[in-house]
């Protein structure tokens, strides 16, 4: 092997460290001793000619800093010369690194070449430092397969924002990036036989570039399931794609057959397309990576009683193709009994899609919590793990730092304490006001999924308090307490909008903190009503009362002109906790106002009291909203399997004249088969007639109803996926 030296001189920037070596993941073994200041000056000797390594001494060192004179470096792998005691300490698994530190030099030897630039990224993150320890870090991943898949619906990320991520996968050893965006007309339907057009190729070219400079797997994903033809003509065109994009530098594949219907989800054909892959490219290719596929039954809630589909696949696949799993439902934590059931169905060791933090069924709401909720116990269990992240790619960031270090050391990973490190990594200056903005912004609220995230954690029990001690009319022992949160949620809202920290962060939740101050600043105003009541000062109560309603209708401009997306559109903030406080203790102040005073201030409930109404297993949990006096069914991104006789709709809170009901589906083939129904009481229906227009089923109703409901009329079990469902109510 040609050796190549180079000297360099650094000048370090140290930051608070002491027995905490900020590094992220955490080294699966550290063995150090007494700490030394931190060399102004480094010799390096790097002995390997990885491109990776190189850019990577490059970026932190610079030809400005060179000198023979400075502390020794050496860099490479067990194949080059280093003292045969250090080569023998570098653990015997893939992507492993050792790093010995004495006073004279510091050793950095990997495994293989991924293993050496690990351990140049903890030699770089040891040099931030102002001291650094003598000793040794033993270090290696507990994962194969790490990383993200981009594989949300909604705005697919942009070409800046994936080059961002690509990066930051690199400085937190994650080795692996799926491209699959929902929305790539050249990734799926319909023109997944097509070469990319120019500009597009010449972008992905670039991400595929910076991928390897990174040492991540670009993992290009094909969607063909939705019009795909069991023939050699489309078998040849899915071989021709995966040249062409071989052609671009891709060296892993996926084929994805999610959330689809028809043909497409035949299991048998399923398995012989990808083992012609296998054959035909994977294997006549001396440097792709395993084939990864995401199957149509990818949880098992929807894994069909009498079975089939999961085991004809384990049976026919070849071994070497990676199976991807979400749990026991669509969006679930992972843990050894979930591992215990599909990988006995499988025959292999499922890989993991975790569908963390992505929002595309909450996009109302911010998910800036920690990532937990797996269990540490299935490393072995496990041959890949990734995360599905939200649209909103520098937030995602939060969580994505999480699943670095779980899926790297998984026994000793600490969300909590990883989710403080995280707040401070996107937003060095200002993370204590991120933090408590993060604090309040984690849950989901209600949700098809029923997945629900912890939220104002410390401060839930003080909101339990204050309520109980308000509706009892208790003099109220943690007032101040509750009005400081209050205070610094404003405050922290305001840190926020003016921080120059990080720009691309802030522009991606910058609605969501707006709304989070005027929520802030609603629950003081709330307080300055209790206090006006207590001091029985009619005007003042009055005052604040109508300033809480001036806030809310600025809220509410917020929340019907920001983020309009045709599923879950609008801003929602800190809903678990502080929403619900705030809006509780107002009514209960006005009613006590109004009783106390003779008055008849307005007394606004802020909810929905309208129902879904279903026998559809799928959709029991899915969400209705009542906006404009329209309710609207949230639209699941799933297929939806309607059995004979199955129905969806509304059950309203009382007979109410309806007037437009609106029904679109991805296909529009199955409308024939629908009948829509009304009734009084759920049990006498009356038929509606209906009509095609503008690739919808529409009808108008004009009628006092409780009951509205759409149903499979048919003998068939029909599939289609819902893409709006509305009824207007006068």
């Amino acid at each position: 092997m040609r050796h190549s030296f180079f000297t360099l001189l650094i000048l370090t920037v140290g930051f608070g460290f002491a027995q905490n070596l900020n590094i992220n993941p955490k080294p699966q073994h550290v063995v150090i001793g007494d700490y030394f200041d931190t060399p102004a000056l480094f010799h390096i000797q790097q002995k390997s000619t990885d491109k990776a390594i190189q850019n990577l001494l490059s970026t932190y060192f610079t030809n400005d800093n060179i000198s023979n004179k400075g502390f020794s470096i050496q860099i490479g792998g067990v194949n080059d010369r280093f003292p045969k005691k250090l080569k023998n300490k570098v653990p015997k698994k893939a992507e492993s690194y050792h790093i010995n530190i004495s006073k004279k030099q510091i050793s950095v030897i990997g495994r293989d070449a991924r293993g050496t630039y690990y351990g140049v990224r903890t030699l770089m993150a040891l040099l931030k430092n102002k001291t650094i320890p003598l000793g040794d870090i033993l270090d290696y991943p507990d994962v194969a397969a790490r990383g993200t898949v981009e594989g949300f619906y909604g705005t697919p990320w942009s070409f800046k924002h994936r080059m961002r991520q690509i990066d930051f996968y690199g400085e937190n050893k994650l080795n692996t990036y799926i491209y699959g965006p929902k929305d790539d007309p050249y990734h799926s339907s319909p023109n997944w036989r097509k070469p990319y057009p120019e500009k597009e190729a010449i972008q992905l070219k670039k991400l595929i570039d910076r991928a390897a400079l990174n040492h991540v797997d670009f993992v290009w994903a094909i969607h063909p399931g939705k019009d795909i033809k069991w023939h050699n003509e489309d078998r040849k065109a899915l071989l021709h794609k995966f040249e062409l994009m071989y052609d671009l530098g891709v060296r892993a594949y996926a084929v994805f057959f999610d959330d689809i219907s028809g043909e497409g989800t035949n299991p048998k054909q399923q398995a012989e397309l990808l083992n012609f892959l296998h054959a035909e490219f994977i294997k006549k290719k001396t440097d792709v990576k395993p084939l990864i596929m995401c199957p149509t039954e990818y949880n098992k809630g929807w894994s069909k009683p009498e079975g089939g589909y999961l085991e004809t696949l384990g049976k026919e696949l070849h071994p070497s193709i990676r199976i991807m799993w979400t749990g026991n439902t669509v969006v679930a934590d992972i843990d050894t009994e979930t591992m215990n059931w599909i990988n006995t169905k499988i025959n292999r060791n499922a890989f993991i899609w975790w569908n963390f933090p992505v929002s595309d069924y909450v996009r109302n709401h911010m998910l800036l919590g920690p990532a937990y909720g797996n269990g540490k116990d299935i490393a072995q269990d496990v041959s890949g793990f990734v995360s599905n992240p939200m649209e909103h790619a520098e937030a995602s960031k939060i969580a994505i730092y999480g699943v670095a270090d779980y899926t790297w050391n998984m026994s000793e990973y600490q969300p909590e304490k990883n989710w403080l490190q995280a707040l401070k990594v996107v937003m060095p200056k200002s993370y204590k006001a991120l933090e408590i903005f993060a604090t309040h912004n984690s849950d989901l609220g209600p949700n098809g999924h029923r997945y629900r995230r912890e939220e104002s954690v410390s401060f839930s029990p003080i909101a339990k308090a204050f309520l109980n001690d308000l509706e009892a009319d208790n003099t109220i022992e943690n007032f101040e307490t509750v009005r400081n949160e209050f205070q610094t949620m404003v405050e922290a809202s305001y840190i926020l909008l003016n921080s120059k920290d990080n720009p691309i962060l802030l522009d991606e939740i910058r609605h969501w903190v707006q709304q989070f101050k005027l929520l802030g600043q609603s629950g003081l105003a709330m307080l300055h009503m209790h206090t006006a009541l207590q001091a029985k000062n009619s005007d003042a109560f009055e005052r604040s009362y109508q300033a809480v309603k001036a806030i809310k209708a600025e809220m509410y401009k917020i929340d019907r002109e920001e983020n309009q997306n045709p599923y879950q559109p609008g801003i929602k903030t800190a809903t678990l906790v502080i929403a619900p406080l705030i809006d509780k203790s107002f009514v209960h102040l006005t009613k006590t106002y109004n009783k106390a005073f003779g008055k008849n201030l307005e007394v606004d409930a802020n909810y929905n009291p309208h129902k879904l109404f279903t026998n559809i297993e799928q959709l029991k949990n899915q969400q209705v909203t009542l906006r404009d006096r329209t309710l609207a069914l949230n639209p699941p991104l799933e297929i939806i399997r309607l059995s004979p006789q199955a129905y969806f709709g509304f059950e309203l809170q009382k007979e109410i004249r309806v007037n437009k009901l609106v029904l679109q589906l991805e296909k529009s083939l199955i409308y024939n088969n629908l009948n829509l129904e009304i009734s009084t009481n759920g049990k006498e229906w009356s038929e509606i007639k209906t009509e095609q227009k503008d690739a919808s089923l529409q009808a108008s109703i004009n009628a006092k109803v409780k009951f509205v409901r759409m149903k499979n009329a048919s003998n068939e079990t029909l599939n289609g996926k819902i893409k709006k469902f509305t009824v207007k109510i006068k």
